[in-house]
C-alpha cells in the first residue's frame, strides 16, 4: 500500500507517517523544505529500518504546485491513502502569490484541490483531512459571504484572535468540503473522512503568530471558548490549563488519522468525523447540505476547478 502524507516533515504529519512506514506502508512525505523532508526521513527510517518513504516538495500555499504535485502523484504508483495534514495559523495579511490568505490556502484550499484531482482519476483509495476540535469549532460557522476571508473586521473580537477565527473558519471548511466531496463519490471505492487528533503539543500550528497561544488560554478561562471535547487518550486537556506539558504528544495525535488510513473496522465508512476513533456529529452549519454546496462552489472559483 501506498500512503500521502501533507505536511509530514513535524509533528502529527510526522508521526501518521512513522506509523503507516511502521505497519508495512510505503509513504509519500509532502513538505515545502527539503531539508526538513530530508531530516523527517532520516528520523523516520531510524525509528523503521527499511522504511519505503518517498519525499515530494510542495508549498501548498501555492496553487500551482499542490496541482504539480496531484500530476506527479498520479504518474507513478497510485496512493492508496490520501492524509492531509498540512495547516497553520497566520496573521490575515500574510498572502500567497494567488492573492489569497495563506491560512485559506494551505487549510482548506490545498487540500480541496488536491483531493479533488486525485479522486477524478483514483479508482479505490481512502482520504482523510485532519481536523480540529467540533467543539470548539461550533462557535465559529463560515461565514459564506465572506468566503475568501477578505474583511478580517468580519472575524469578530478581540482583533488578536482574528487569526484563531480564521483558523477555525478553515477547518470548518474541511469538514464540509470532506460531507460534499463523500456525497459525490458515494458508490464508489473512493471513502472520505475526517478526524480530529485532539489538541497536540510540538506541533509548531501557531510559530507564525508569537503571543496568540496565552490569547486563546486567556479566552477560555474568561469563558469565551467553550472548553474542548475529549481529547485522545483520555483527559479533557483545555487550553487555559498550565500549558503545553498538559498535552499529549505527535504520536497521540496520529492514533486517529493512521487508524482511518488502515484499519479494516472502517472500511467502506465514508462522510465521517472521527474523534478517538469514534464517529461523532459536528455542528449543524457544516453539516448542511446548502452550506456546504457554497463551500464547494466557492472553493472551485478560488482554485480555478469546474464545481
Amino acid at each position: 500500500m501506498h500512503a500521502v502524507v501533507t505536511g509530514a516533515t513535524n509533528g502529527i504529519g510526522a508521526a501518521i507517517a512513522r506509523r503507516l512506514a511502521g505497519e508495512g506502508l510505503t509513504v509519500t512525505l509532502v513538505g515545502r523544505s527539503d531539508q526538513r523532508l530530508r531530516a523527517a526521513r532520516e528520523r523516520i527510517a531510524a525509528a523503521v529500518p527499511g522504511a519505503e518513504l518517498v519525499l515530494e516538495r510542495a508549498d501548498l500555499a501555492e496553487l500551482a504546485q499542490v496541482r504539480d504535485l496531484a500530476e506527479r502523484l498520479l504518474s507513478g504508483s497510485a496512493p492508496d491513502v490520501v492524509i492531509s495534514n498540512a495547516a497553520l495559523v497566520t496573521p490575515l495579511d500574510r498572502r500567497t502569490s494567488d492573492g489569497l490568505p495563506r491560512v485559506l490556502a494551505v487549510n482548506h484550499l490545498a487540500p480541496y484541490l488536491l483531493l479533488r484531482a486525485l479522486a477524478a482519476a483514483l479508482d479505490r483509495a481512502r482520504l482523510i483531512v485532519v481536523g480540529s476540535d467540533p467543539v470548539s469549532l461550533a462557535l465559529e460557522p463560515v461565514d459564506l459571504d465572506d468566503f475568501p476571508l477578505a474583511h478580517p473586521e468580519r472575524l469578530g473580537e478581540p482583533a488578536g484572535l482574528r487569526p484563531y477565527y480564521a483558523y477555525a473558519r478553515t477547518k470548518n471548511m474541511n469538514t464540509m468540503f470532506v460531507y460534499a466531496l463523500a456525497r459525490r463519490l458515494a458508490g464508489t471505492a473512493i471513502t472520505v473522512n475526517a478526524c480530529h487528533p485532539g489538541l497536540i503539543s510540538g506541533t509548531g500550528l501557531s510559530r507564525e503568530v508569537p503571543g496568540l497561544g496565552e490569547l486563546i488560554k486567556q479566552a477560555y478561562r474568561d469563558g469565551i471558548f467553550p472548553q474542548p471535547g475529549p481529547q485522545p487518550g483520555g483527559g479533557r486537556w483545555a487550553p487555559g490549563s498550565s500549558g503545553p506539558k498538559d498535552r499529549p504528544g505527535p504520536d497521540i495525535g496520529a492514533d486517529t488519522p493512521a487508524w482511518l488510513a488502515t484499519s479494516p473496522t472502517v472500511e467502506g465508512v465514508t462522510g465521517s468525523f472521527f474523534v478517538d476513533r469514534i464517529a461523532v456529529q459536528t455542528a449543524p452549519h457544516t453539516t448542511d447540505p446548502e452550506r456546504c454546496e457554497r463551500v464547494w462552489h466557492d472553493s472551485a472559483a478560488l482554485v480555478g476547478l469546474s464545481p
